[in-house]
């Protein structure tokens, strides 16, 4: 079977099986929440946008939120036979891009990260990997066959996760 790649946009996140490959392009403040069974070589990855659902609609988009993302995510990859102790996850972007321009106590991106592991962490999913922060955009691409995240930025060579 040929293996297929799926971009996954803004605010959503996608679910597949090995040999397939996951794409987020372009994360900037966004953190790409990559999951992944090992045994079952099912994955998912959320593109997150913010922190939180809780201060915003009573009917959010689930993939834009930290919390709705990763709680979507895993429900889903449960329902397709995986157990939440066998999961790991890792963390890609979180950059601060507008750090001359924009001054914040914690930038958003930063914030995103805080909460995805908090999330995680609360589902009993270990964080074994993560590449955050920084002023750097990246595009990831996760592969299914493995669970390895290639990770590239303009100015510095790709790099596995």
């Amino acid at each position: 079977m040929a293996e297929k790649d799926f971009a996954v946009g803004i605010a959503e996140y996608k679910i597949t099986f090995s040999p397939d490959r996951l794409l987020a392009y372009g994360l900037g403040s966004c953190v790409g929440v990559t999951v992944y069974d090992r045994k079952k070589k099912i994955g998912g990855l959320a593109h997150v946008m913010l922190p939180s659902s809780r201060l915003h609609s009573s009917n959010p988009i689930l993939g834009k939120y930290a919390d709705t993302a990763i709680n979507a995510l895993l429900t889903e990859m449960t329902e397709r036979g995986c157990n939440l102790q066998e999961l790991e996850a890792k963390l890609i972007g979180g950059a601060n891009m507008f750090e001359a321009i924009v001054h914040q106590p914690v930038p958003v991106g930063l914030r995103n990260v805080a909460a995805s592991r908090e999330k995680l962490m609360e589902m009993g999913v270990p964080v074994v990997a993560e590449d955050v922060g920084g002023s750097q955009g990246r595009t990831i691409i996760f592969s299914l066959i493995d669970g390895r995240v290639e990770i590239r930025r303009l100015t510095q060579l790709s790099r596995w996760i």
